[in-house]
């Protein structure tokens, strides 16, 4: 298995790409957000994201990369 490096978790993800501006407000939106990691459905602010995954939220897909390699 690859060895890939934590990036952040979900609800970081969410404040970092702009679909909120608080922690609370994270809770409350990935409970009503459509919200895919790697093609599973995740609902949990604390999912730990890593480099190379993909997330899909409402349709709008990003993939995590490191930008100084």
């Amino acid at each position: 298995m690859e060895n890939k490096n934590f990036v952040m978790t979900l609800g970081q993800f969410l404040k970092f790409a702009d679909y909120v501006s608080s922690g609370g407000e994270a809770k409350h939106m990935i409970a009503t957000l459509e919200i895919t990691v790697n093609n599973e459905k995740d609902n949990r602010r604390g999912r730990k994201l890593y480099e190379g995954d993909t997330i899909v939220i409402e349709g709008d897909s990003y993939t995590l990369e490191y930008e100084n390699k």
